[in-house]
């Protein structure tokens, strides 16, 4: 997979929205060579750890002026990378360039996350560009086969996560979200438009309320791509945070499918999986 990286040409552009994971693939990029270009999401993106890179600010709605700046810096391959909160369409400054594909981008619109992020990039595709996707770019942000904590998953914790991973098949059609929580065979959560921070606070609550009366240390956190979604886009992701609200949720431990899974941070999520007693294990696609 690392060679596969390496044959992605320089510069390659960015699309930056929110959080570390921008920044991670930038670093990423730079260590082999590859010159990264970021087109920062004003609103989004955070704006000092930006300053780090060559960037450009761009905001939701101006299709003209990003590809402009993204044939300007000859940047032929994208990468949509980071968290979004998905905008109204009264909330987007449409420029000429997004006028012109108006019925594209509210056909777009008319669907989940990965319809949305889908028909933006067929849009940019058909102007010359090609959209990339982590696996193509930054492979070695992706979760590997096996377990990296000193805790594994016990014959319960195994049954919880076949079951949460039966659950997230069956809920891909509605392109809901990519995690679920169950506790000794009962599923107590899925992720909504709250996020897995959400999710894992919301069975932090039910637990503090008496409404999960399971015991501490039961339950897994799984995560898992949508079924048929288009894998350049929106991976699951966990990092540092993801360990602390699922030991907030006094879970056993976080299950993710390998491969198409993102870890930020990976050494930082060990460390405080290992201080919590928490398992994190890479399951085989």
């Amino acid at each position: 997979m690392i060679d596969k990286a390496l044959e992605i040409p320089s510069p390659i552009g960015l699309i930056a929205a929110g959080g570390v994971m921008p920044f991670a693939v930038a670093d990423s990029l730079t260590a082999r060579g590859i010159n990264p270009v970021l087109f920062a999401l004003r609103g989004a993106c955070d704006p000092v750890r930006v300053e780090r890179f060559r960037h450009h600010w761009i905001s939701i709605g101006q299709l003209g002026k990003a590809t402009k700046l993204f044939r300007a810096e000859n940047c032929r391959d994208l990468v949509f990378i980071g968290t979004l909160v998905r905008p109204a369409l009264s909330e987007i400054r449409l420029d000429w360039g997004t006028l012109r594909v108006l019925g594209r981008v509210w056909a777009a619109f008319r669907g989940g996350d990965d319809h949305l992020l889908s028909g933006i990039a067929k849009i940019l595709e058909n102007d010359g560009f090609r959209m990339v996707g982590i696996k193509d770019v930054a492979p070695d942000l992706l979760m590997p086969v096996g377990c990296l904590t000193l805790k594994t998953p016990d014959e319960n914790a195994a049954a919880d996560i076949a079951q949460g991973r039966d659950v997230l098949r069956a809920l891909s059609p509605f392109d809901i979200g990519q995690a679920a929580v169950v506790i000794d065979g009962h599923v107590v959560g899925v992720e909504d438009i709250e996020g897995t921070d959400g999710l894992l606070a919301r069975v932090a609550r039910l637990r503090a309320e008496g409404r999960i009366r399971a015991s501490t240390a039961r339950g897994v956190l799984v995560k898992a791509p949508k079924s048929g979604q288009d894998l350049r886009f929106d991976l699951p992701t966990i990092g540092p945070r993801t360990v602390e609200g699922a030991a907030a949720a006094k879970l056993a431990g976080i299950a993710i499918v390998a491969g198409n899974t993102i870890v930020v941070e990976p050494q930082a999520v060990i460390e405080a999986a290992d201080a919590a007693g928490l398992f994190v294990t890479g399951l085989s696609a």
